[in-house]
């Protein structure tokens, strides 16, 4: 009888586990497989749009990617990678991008490099040619769906969008009108249909030939078309517009824009670096520095409210139904958890319905049909927001201090009842600075994330109510977020740099109050 050495493995063992690896190579190969091909998507999408640095950033992680994953020695690699890469693309790169628009005058009107800002221009900058016949015309969509004008030039029907110029169409149709009544491949728009994409069709332009030069085909009715002519012709060696219908020439300005001796200036425009000028505007702009002021003032008072309401309420609970002779325990405390286990916006909402006056729950059918403007008047509003976030966040603090309490060893409550003291005593000396120790940290992350709680101010109160002719809109429940909000998208020229620099300002707030927090902390672990 034939035996097998200790020291070997038995051929049906070898067989078996050899599948094992190949099945899971096969998984690996394929993993990979998507994983480049969508490295590589992102890296053409890049090259397309020319972002440079993306591709950049995309070729390093392509090869970077298949070395650690494709290595046997990078084994410690393969967990740290998808960390690294998280946290250099949603914290590193925003952090840095945000920092990079503070710096800028970035906005509504310079959100686009200076090649797109010149082709824009040309583009949408044109005059009609005096002279030039009416085109027949009807509105179409080609097969994606784009708008499109179908025009009858020397007796034949062409067709184009705003990308695509006009082209003969074969088997096209006219009606009686001289219009083009069917067009093959192209659906013909009824009035009733223009009527509803009327802005669309009074500013879409379909160009003659791919030469900017030729013009395009433009209509203010949706039936007849006009041929109109570029106003702005660019000289790519001096770097300059000139209007084609006054002669008059736009140079660049430090500003990022086309400007005339006038003063008059081109748009679109394109960013350009403006130095510390939006934080210089926070100081020296009486609008912006008293905005930032009375928020700023409110957003503290609401961000330590709220932390010591939601945690002293966490805490009497947790000490409550801490305590052996409370029956029913497991069950209240499962129920008082409820309000964290509701998506916060959601809940939110639903306390703006009730606080309404005068059809909201509250007034009309708890207090009767009463007249009380909780969410319309400056202090109501501010006691609204922190009763609702009470009630939004004491169910998290009472999940921390009742865990926080059962760490607390109970022979030390046994000698401080030997030694006379009383129950207040006992939290006072014992139990508070005890629970600081575990629970100070999340006190202050919390502090942190009502400093920037801009879910609850926006879907309860929006910030309000409003104070009359500021005018930046601000409203008295506005925090320093919802500020920044209100001027980069809600202002009628939207402030992108000037958002951004205030972020930053609110960042190292934010950072400079943590990081007091967390030195305090250390201290209470050295006395105790």
């Amino acid at each position: 009888m034939s035996t097998v050495a200790p020291s070997e493995t038995p051929p049906r063992a070898t067989t078996s586990h050899a599948r094992e690896l190949n099945r899971w190579w096969v998984v690996k190969l394929a993993v990979m497989a998507l994983l480049n091909a969508g490295l590589l998507y992102a890296a053409y999408s890049a090259l397309m749009v020319q972002e440079w640095a993306i591709l950049g950033f995309t070729a390093v992680l392509l090869v970077v990617v298949n070395w650690v994953y494709v290595s046997r020695r990078m084994v410690p690699a393969k967990y740290l990678l998808p960390g690294i890469v998280f946290l250099l693309v949603y914290q590193v790169f925003t952090m840095g991008y945000t920092a990079y628009i503070a710096f800028t005058n970035y906005g509504s009107e310079n959100t686009i490099r200076k090649d797109q800002a010149i082709e824009q221009i040309l583009r949408t900058g044109d005059v009609r040619v005096e002279g030039a016949a009416d085109l027949p015309l009807a509105v179409v969509r080609d097969e994606a769906g784009d708008l499109g004008f179908a025009v009858v030039v020397d007796g034949v029907v062409q067709a184009g969008t705003a990308e695509e110029p006009l082209e003969p169409v074969g088997g096209a149709t006219v009606g009686g009108n001289g219009a083009p009544e069917e067009v093959p491949g192209w659906t013909v728009l009824n009035l009733g249909q223009i009527l509803e994409v009327q802005s669309e069709v009074t500013a879409l332009r379909v160009p003659f030939s791919d030469d900017p030069a030729d013009g395009w085909v433009r209509t203010q009715t949706g039936s007849v078309g006009f041929q109109s002519s570029p106003r702005y012709s660019y000289d790519e060696a001096t770097d300059t517009f000139t209007d084609l219908t006054t002669e008059v020439v736009y140079t660049p300005n430090d500003r990022g824009f086309f400007a005339a001796p006038d003063g008059s200036r081109l748009t679109p425009g394109w960013p350009v670096t403006v130095g510390f000028e939006n934080f210089q505007r926070m100081l020296t702009d009486s609008r912006i520095s008293s905005a930032l002021l009375q928020a700023g003032a409110w957003t503290f008072a609401f961000a330590f409210l709220s932390v010591a309401t939601t945690f002293f309420l966490g805490l009497f609970l947790a000490m409550t139904f801490n305590h052996p002779g409370v029956r029913g325990r497991k069950v209240i405390r499962s129920l008082l958890i409820l309000p964290y286990a509701f998506p916060g916006f959601l809940a939110a909402l639903v306390w703006r319905g009730m606080l309404n006056n005068p059809y909201g729950f509250i007034n009309s059918t708890i207090l009767g049909g009463a007249d009380i403007p909780w969410l319309t008047e400056e202090w109501l509003a501010r006691f609204s927001i922190i009763a609702v976030n009470l009630w939004l966040g004491f169910p998290y603090m009472f999940l921390i201090a009742t865990g926080a309490l059962q760490a607390v060893p109970g022979d030390v409550y046994e000698a401080a009842r030997l030694d006379g003291a009383s129950a207040f005593r006992q939290f006072r000396s014992i139990t508070l600075p005890l629970l600081m120790i575990s629970v100070a940290p999340l006190l202050i992350a919390s502090f942190a994330f009502n400093f920037n709680n801009f879910n609850l101010i926006y879907f309860v109160t929006e910030g309000g109510p409003n104070i009359p002719g500021h005018p930046l809109a601000l409203g008295e429940t506005d925090i320093l977020i919802s500020v920044v909000y209100k001027v980069a998208v809600v202002a009628g020229t939207k402030q992108y740099g000037l958002a951004a620099a205030m972020s930053i300002v609110i960042f190292l707030i934010v950072g400079l109050v943590s990081w007091l927090g967390f030195r305090q902390t250390r201290k209470l672990e050295e006395v105790l």
